[in-house]
């Protein structure tokens, strides 16, 4: 069967920096977009000097969202690489930005100017706050974390806030952003018209609050921290044992039957306190000392084994090396190595998480020097429609 690039022939000019704009363009890149990386000279993307750590090839900031790109160094603040960015902007099938709402129209390459020239571009504008009353703003994933919400209710209960431990809004505006792009492009298919499409880090942030968004506007409830208890359901959180603790979810009762079986505490299930989840909810202060007191009798990775071995969610907590290590072992193959313009393996990456039939032919290349494509990509913009050699996608002219 032949592998499939769903994206290939669309060209991407990527004018965004950091973390939410460089991930949805790199999601687009692994999908077969041909994807042009515009960065200022001599210093380029911000991350590329975030670090430590650094790998052999840089900062691994950098590199965790900026593979499968091509890199192009314009000074926008002058004429003549303005001109080139326009240039780019008008061969382009999706533009993606994250610039402060109002900066790529004062370059001239806002959507309302390109739109009027190249009426099939998408063109996805990412920022922190929206471009209304919040424009003004700067979009930081932190900030947005705490003005959200999200670090109300992440922490122990009692404790101060705490943001996540990897910049989730940033990587949730990223994917949403991604969404709205190949929205845009199937939209396209059918009408022939591009479109613009807007995200921002605080609708992201609380599109992705789910139960504790709906809690408040359904019940008048706001949720509070509470560590790694579930709100709704119990037990599902860490429990103490011999060696730690071990996550255990039990999203129904059948399930709490038979972790209670397996912990040699069978009464627990038919006791009318802990018999549905609503009644273990309103005692859990109760029935939680009771459940780690069965499980000091056996280590975090047994009992992980025992109760998955009879249907009951649970694992031993992991660092990211051994969950790396645990999904190999699955067979879900989570890292891939990524490649030089001689083909030479330069470095392993987390894979494309997305697995396809037909088999997604995703491109493996190193993220790219900064300016590395600089003299390629001009003269292919000067020659029209003369693809560089590095590429056989860019052969499409403007409509």
């Amino acid at each position: 069967m032949n592998k499939i690039r769903p994206l290939e022939g669309i060209i991407v000019a990527d004018f965004s920096r950091v973390l939410a704009g460089p991930l949805c363009t790199m999601t687009l890149a692994d999908l077969g977009a041909t994807v042009i990386k515009v960065e200022r000279p001599g210093a380029g993307d911000d991350t590329r000097s975030w670090g430590p750590p650094f790998s052999a090839t840089g900062s691994t900031y950098f590199e965790s969202v900026n593979r499968n790109k091509r890199s192009i160094a314009l000074d926008l603040t002058e004429v003549a690489d303005r001109e080139t960015a326009l240039e780019l902007a008008l061969r382009a099938d999706v533009l993606v930005e994250n610039f402060k709402p109002g900066g790529m129209e004062k370059l001239g390459l806002g959507y309302a100017e390109l739109s009027a020239q190249n009426p099939g571009l998408v063109y996805a504008s990412i920022s922190g706050f929206g471009s209304t009353g919040g424009a003004h703003l700067p979009g930081y994933d932190f900030i947005v974390q705490a003005l959200g919400g999200l670090m109300s209710i992440t922490g122990e209960a009692g404790s101060e806030p705490m943001k996540a431990g990897v910049a989730l809004v940033d990587v949730l505006t990223a994917k949403d952003a991604s969404i709205g792009v190949l929205a845009a492009l199937t939209a396209r298919n059918v009408s022939g018209s591009g479109a613009h499409v807007e995200v921002n880090l605080l609708s992201s942030l609380q599109g992705a609050l789910a139960n504790q968004g709906q809690a408040y506007l359904g019940a008048g409830k706001v949720a509070t921290r509470m560590g790694n208890e579930h709100p709704s359901i119990v037990p599902y959180q860490l429990l103490g044992c011999s060696d730690g603790s071990v996550a255990v979810a039990c999203g129904n009762d059948g399930q709490f039957t038979k972790l209670c079986a397996e912990i040699g505490a069978p009464q627990l299930s038919g006791d009318e306190r802990f018999s549905t989840n609503s009644a273990r909810v309103a005692n859990r202060e109760v029935l939680v000392p009771l459940l780690e007191e069965a499980l000091r009798a056996d280590t975090g990775a047994n009992w992980q084994t025992r109760f998955t071995g009879v249907g009951v969610p649970a694992g031993k907590v992991a660092g990211i090396d051994a969950g790396l290590a645990y999904a190999d072992s699955l067979g879900l193959d989570p890292v891939i190595e990524v490649h030089n313009a001689e083909g030479e393996s330069v470095g392993k990456q987390i894979r494309h998480p997305i697995t396809w039939t037909p088999e997604l032919d995703a491109p493996t290349v190193a993220p790219p020097g900064l300016g590395e494509h600089t003299e390629q990509i001009r003269a292919w913009l000067v020659s029209g429609t003369e693809p560089p050699p590095w590429s056989d996608h860019l052969t499409r002219v403007c409509p």
